[in-house]
């Protein structure tokens, strides 16, 4: 296991900027992942890492040692792909072996390292199989146990699960989150999806156009967003905004509907604001802010509804059940204590729990 240091690295094809003076430091055992929009530089980030891609400028430690000339293959690093990579003419121990067997490491010891991962990741009774006998979730755990058996200090996780339906990302997810919790290894895992980062991360490095928006807990980021971009990147449903003023301790949105504020930040009265508050902390109550019934979707545990305040559509997610129907006029009430307020021209955020 090791650290990894990212010290103002930069990435750049011709004129056009991709990494801009990205800065991280990531623990060793630490499970990092590196969350954001397509495009936004976290897939090139990790090859850099893996010394897929060179740097432009900066400096890449994994452990003491800078790794920015060192090749791939001197890294001590191991990467699963999101199209898993497995040889499909190779049986799964064979897949698995391959690397050890290019080290021209004994037998036994492959024997071994094969059988340990094998256990670990429930394939020792499909050892014999050929890629196409495996399902989605079973090649992800071939192409897995390959990198384990290298027993490297980092594991890199490039988007593993995009290829997967929906019911097996939520148990490969379990699955991938109990595996480092019993190897310990340093890994740094890209995804785009952010409920995957929320899951699994202990650390979430949110990235947009190419920077570090904010660095931090899974809950942190979620209670206390730094900037507008974080605060709708990361919760599902995303978090509902609106523009307005703070004018006599309550926000006042565009069109006039007024909602209750806990703290005020100083000098926040009379300026402009962007009021950000998310789908569950709003209920439907006898008082509060009237809109209309937009759409009402129910999934069993929770109802999601829309509605409209004064041309503002505003989900509000809702643990109860309630008889409510589109086009009919609801009271909606925030927590006042939950609600954050960003800087209107620079998306900073000025107040929030």
């Amino acid at each position: 296991m090791a650290t990894v240091q990212i010290a103002d690295v930069r990435k750049s094809f011709g004129a056009t900027h991709v990494i801009r003076g990205v800065d991280i430091d990531i623990e060793d055992g630490e499970f990092v992942i590196l969350v954001g929009p397509s495009g936004c530089g976290k897939s090139t980030l990790l090859r850099m890492i893996a010394g897929l891609e060179s740097i432009t400028s900066g400096e890449i430690r994994i452990g003491p040692r800078v790794v920015n000339d060192v090749p791939p293959k001197d890294r001590d690093i191991a990467m699963v792909f999101q199209n898993y990579a497995l040889y499909p003419h190779m049986n799964v121990a064979d897949n698995m072996a391959f690397s050890l067997k290019l080290k021209n490491a004994p037998k036994s010891e492959i024997d071994s390292r094969i059988n340990h991962a094998a256990g670990i990741l429930g394939l020792s009774t499909l050892l014999d199989r050929y890629p196409r006998q495996l399902s989605g979730g079973q090649r992800q755990r071939v192409a897995m146990g390959r990198a384990i058996v290298r027993d490297p200090q980092v594991f890199l996780f490039d988007e593993p699960l995009s290829n997967l339906d929906a019911k097996l990302r939520v148990s490969m997810r379990a699955e991938i989150k109990e595996l480092h919790q019993r190897l310990k290894t340093t890994t740094v895992y890209v995804t785009h999806d952010q409920i995957e980062a929320m899951t699994m991360a202990e650390k979430i490095v949110v990235m947009h156009d190419g920077i570090v928006e904010q660095i931090g807990a899974p809950l942190d980021l979620y209670d206390k967003p730094t900037n507008l971009f974080v605060a709708c990147f990361i919760g599902s449903p995303s978090m509902n905004v609106l523009k307005g003023r703070v004018e006599d301790g309550a926000f006042v949105a565009e069109g006039g509907a007024r909602f209750p504020l806990g703290a005020i930040p100083p000098n926040a009265s009379g300026m402009p604001v962007v009021y950000g508050v998310r789908p569950e902390h709003l209920k439907i109550s006898s008082d509060g802010v009237p809109a209309r019934v937009v759409v009402v979707e129910p999934t069993g545990s929770e109802t999601q509804v829309v509605v409209d305040v004064n041309g503002h559509l505003i989900t509000c997610l809702l643990r109860e059940r309630l008889s409510i129907h589109r086009d009919e006029t609801v009271f909606i009430r925030p927590d006042p204590a939950l609600v954050h307020l960003f800087d209107s021209e620079t998306g900073a955020r000025l107040s929030g729990k």
